[in-house]
């Protein structure tokens, strides 16, 4: 329903027209023409003017080429020109008090542009509030929240840093769980904070990674369409219910990250596209302001406007919402003009090249303010190429970000397994070749949402072999992950191996979680992140070269690998062995670098993960006996598609 077409109840007063209380100083104009103000949320948008709500609503708005702006909404009964803004200077900013608005009422911004006579009515860029789509007004809304979560922002630095164990669980929250008897209505934020919270702290996991959860109009676009850069959406409920899950996650020790999309946005009519009869937020020409791809219009990052914009969004999650770290979407897409474009799509830089500078420097910019303004925090980059230093600092010429996704090590990872065992000794250096540049960046190793659409199957519907098989693989390709230096990240779901690839439109497939097949893996999965939360082998040097060695990876015949996992500065090493056929492998010798007794940690083909039950389990004792280029050596039975993990303790 149109709001317009939802006037103010028949008999209300007309609001009384009133003086503007300003919000903003002629410093923070100056910050924000400057492109340096981070804390636009403070200032722009819609603010009750006093503690009274006679007091009005202050409304800030940006529209530098407006001949005129004016607010409508559910206070005025949506009638154009019934409270105007009036232009600070040369700013470009409109603000205004409405007298007989509060918090609760839908609003927009009526736009007349200098321009052609266009008027528009818009959703408030930096409103906290959307109405529930697909009606697009904005809502005038008070962000309070009393937070109880100060003991864990004082020690969450600690738990996302380097050489911290990071396993993170990614989730669409509209498709986590559902209400059957509702409608298969999605769980709101309090709900989930009942149930989210207990699952993912009894798997061990550390952090939870939200796909994004600003406003979009298209719920098929899964939040990486976003409309509202500083609202989250209403389809989960208000924004104290997400402030009160994060603060659930919180109190219970675990981390919560937020996906976050600065490279695009849609064209819809209500949002920023040609917001004030011009191309304000997107670059005019369509080679550098329009995706082909995605038919979403490009952020302008040369305007100094647009920069702080989007710096305040960034650090809007991170203050108002206490998240831990954005995931930052679509890097490559930001860093590269040729992007997705064929010859003569393009427009070079100033240096005749294909990057993109303005980007650059947004994102060194960006993260710069983020590590500098909130102590404990992470941005993580999803970023597909060979940029180099994407995770290392400005000052040695990087772009800054604490992470990057490992997206070479999950595509070439997945073809491995895609391949039937008794071809896999043609391609094991799809599985090694990572450890060439393994610690060029600090890297987060994904098996993420983009791998179970688009007919790419679940990770155990796309395994070869049959049902028993699948299982095993899905074990031994997660029992890989966990081994091989990085942090992790696991898309939900596959904790307990659903057969259907995932489907946004619908709940996981939880009924099948309690299956004998289907809980040994959830098994698995709280085992391994038990080892790596509990061993510092396997999680303190995940980005140094220290950290890892190879012991074999040749052995192609038999598609076994294994190497070894070292902590900093402690005797204790972990040998990880992998054995990538359906064939045991019995008295398999291995070398290590010392004598004494390994103890086994782990067997992926334990049968309290759903396996046969074969291969070693128990300790072992290393011999004198030269293997591997190593001083000495044990003997193993490998498990068909196992993985073993084994700790010196002598």
């Amino acid at each position: 329903m149109d709001p317009r077409s939802t006037p103010r109840p028949k008999g209300s007063p007309a609001p009384p027209a009133g003086a503007a209380v300003s919000r903003l100083t002629d410093y923070d104009l100056h910050l924000f023409n400057e492109g340096t103000h981070l804390r636009l949320y403070d200032k722009l948008g819609a603010h009750p003017a006093g503690p009274d709500a006679a007091d009005g609503v202050c409304f800030a708005v940006w529209a530098p080429n407006a001949e005129r702006v004016s607010v409508v909404g559910d206070f005025n009964g949506w009638t154009p020109g019934a409270d105007r803004l009036e232009v600070r200077g040369s700013s470009g900013i409109f603000e205004g008090t409405v007298r007989g608005a509060r918090a609760g009422e839908r609003y927009k911004y009526r736009i007349r542009s200098r321009f052609g006579g266009y008027e528009v009515d818009k959703a408030d860029p930096v409103g906290f509030r959307q109405e529930l789509p697909p009606a697009t007004a904005s809502v005038v809304w008070d962000l309070a929240h009393d937070w109880k979560d100060g003991e864990w922002l004082e020690r969450r630095g600690e738990r996302f840093s380097r050489s911290a164990p990071v396993s993170i669980y990614e989730v669409h929250l509209g498709s986590w769980r559902r209400v059957p008897e509702e409608r298969r209505r999605s769980l709101t934020y309090r709900e989930l904070g009942e149930r989210l919270v207990d699952h993912v702290r009894d798997l061990g996991f550390s952090h939870v990674e939200f796909l994004p959860l600003t406003e979009h109009a298209f719920y098929g676009s899964w939040g990486y369409e976003p409309t509202g850069f500083f609202a989250p959406t209403t389809r989960y409920g208000e924004p104290q219910g997400l402030m009160a899950l994060v603060e659930a996650l919180h109190r219970a020790g675990i981390g919560a990250i937020l996906d976050w999309v600065p490279a695009h946005f849609p064209a819809d009519g209500h949002s920023l596209s040609y917001f004030d009869g011009t191309h304000l937020y997107e670059h005019a020409d369509p080679r550098r302001g329009w995706h082909p791809d995605w038919h979403t219009m490009l952020f302008n990052y040369g305007r100094n406007e647009v920069r702080a914009f989007l710096g305040s969004s960034a650090l809007f999650w991170l203050d108002r919402y206490h998240f831990d770290g954005l995931r930052v979407d679509g890097v490559a897409s930001m860093l590269y003009l040729d992007y997705s474009r064929r010859p003569g799509e393009w427009v070079p830089n100033e240096q005749g090249g294909r990057e993109n500078l303005d980007a650059v420097r947004f994102l060194r910019w960006l993260n710069e303010s983020i590590y500098a303004t909130i102590p404990g925090v992470q941005t993580v980059a999803e970023e597909s190429t060979a940029w180099p230093s994407v995770s290392r600092p400005t000052s040695m010429g990087g772009l800054g970000f604490g992470y990057k996704w490992d997206m070479g090590w999950m595509h070439d990872t997945l073809e491995y397994f895609r391949h039937d065992p008794v071809h896999r000794k043609f391609h094991q250096e799809e599985l090694t070749f990572r450890m060439v540049y393994a610690f060029q960046e600090n890297f987060v190793l994904p098996l993420s949402h983009d791998e179970v659409v688009y007919g790419k199957g679940s990770l155990v519907g796309r395994m070869p072999g049959d049902p028993w098989q699948k299982f095993a693989n899905v074990r031994l390709l997660l029992g890989y992950q966990y081994g091989q230096p990085g942090k992790k990240l696991l898309f939900m779901g596959s904790e307990f191996g659903p057969w259907r690839e995932w489907n946004h439109d619908d709940s996981l497939d939880w009924h099948l979680a309690e299956e004998p097949m289907h809980a040994g893996l959830t098994e698995w999965v709280r085992t391994l992140n038990r080892l790596y939360r509990e061993i510092r082998s396997l999680h303190e040097l995940d980005h140094e070269p220290p950290g890892f060695e190879w012991v074999d990876h040749a052995d192609h015949d038999q598609s076994v690998i294994s190497f070894l996992r070292i902590g900093n500065g402690s005797p204790e090493r972990v040998l990880a062995v992998y054995n990538f056929t359906p064939v045991p492998r019995a008295s398999y010798r291995i070398g290590v670098p010392r004598d004494g007794r390994w103890e086994l940690l782990a067997n992926s083909d334990d049968a309290a993960f759903g396996g046969s039950g074969a291969g070693t389990h128990g300790p072992v004792a290393a011999e004198p006996i030269a293997w591997h280029g190593r001083p000495y050596s044990v003997v193993l039975d490998l498990p068909p598609l196992g993985a073993l993990f084994l700790r010196s303790v002598g």
